[in-house]
């Protein structure tokens, strides 16, 4: 099946890149995580059967969407969804999100409960947010939470790390980075590989994602840097939440929260022998339960 390359221009100014495979009546729409776009899904476009609708929009900042107003939230992004979803006139739809599209998905499904069919969490960012620790001479992680941009941007081992890559364009850079924490069971070939390593640098946006993560809280409790929204309680979709058992971004204590605050709107699924990137450790498994779950 076709996939086409698209822009729309949204009414707040940004121009949003989205992918869309054609054929299929089941509307679904996918948010990539940090450090992608909608490249990234490509596999998932190639193997999901085919009665689905599929979009997966390149968020600001990200891919071919512009970033003309900076993010200070997951809530930006979760607007931008809305007035997407408006332009391409889909008025319900299944709603996917990985990892820091997870956290953006609950956004908007909390704020346009009427619009999401289901919900896919594919190693989500917590309900409560992802914390970032001051580290020690010895790079360790201290108990001192990390709240400010600069701050952040300054962190020797989550960020800076990938901000030097991005600003040379090291690709061997990126790749240790991913071969150490994303791509821990299955890597993509080569060629794939090369196309997913361009398609990173695109991004303009990390430190303020990362701000973003650190702030974002739609439980009902303190997350220790804000406190919580409460958005978490107006999510109404059966919603579906799958971690990789060697996942090393998500732990399984996030998950634990996430479920604790969905409440009973909410299955988990484990999937054995894949870490952050289930699509590319193992996609069979991935699309069987997520497929398994939209027909159920």
């Amino acid at each position: 099946m076709s996939v086409t390359l698209n822009t729309v221009q949204l009414e707040n100014g940004e121009t949003i890149g989205y992918r869309e495979r054609d054929g299929g009546t089941i509307p679904v729409v996918l948010l990539h995580g940090n450090m992608t776009s909608s490249k990234h899904w490509d596999v998932i476009f190639d193997a999901m059967d085919d009665k689905y609708k599929l979009y997966a929009m390149d968020m600001r900042g990200f891919g071919n969407s512009s970033y003309h107003e900076p993010i200070d939230s997951l809530a930006d992004f979760a607007a931008d969804v809305s007035l997407f979803v408006e332009e391409l006139g889909l008025e319900s739809f299944h709603l996917w999100g990985w990892s820091t599209g997870g956290g953006v998905a609950m956004t908007y499904a909390g704020t346009h409960p009427e619009c999401v069919d289901k919900l896919v969490l594919l190693a989500p960012a917590s309900t409560r947010g992802y914390p970032m620790y001051r580290k020690d001479e010895n790079g360790l992680p201290t108990d001192e939470l990390l709240t400010d941009r600069e701050e952040i941007a300054q962190d020797p081992v989550q960020v800076a790390p990938v901000l030097q890559a991005y600003d040379t364009e090291n690709k061997e850079i990126m790749k240790g980075i991913w071969n150490q924490l994303i791509y821990v069971t299955n890597q993509p070939d080569p060629d794939h590989y090369d196309e997913y390593l361009e398609d990173m640098f695109t991004q303009r946006n990390l430190v303020d994602v990362d701000y973003a993560l650190v702030h974002f809280n739609i439980s009902t409790e303190h997350n220790g840097v804000t406190e919580g929204s409460g958005l978490v309680e107006d999510i109404k979709a059966e919603t579906l939440v799958l971690r990789g058992e060697d996942d090393l971004v998500i732990t399984a204590e996030m998950v634990e929260e996430t479920l604790a605050d969905l409440g009973d709107t909410a299955t988990f699924v484990e999937l054995t022998d894949c870490g952050h990137s289930p699509l590319i450790d193992d996609r069979e498994q991935l699309l069987s339960e997520v497929e398994r779950f939209l027909e159920s």
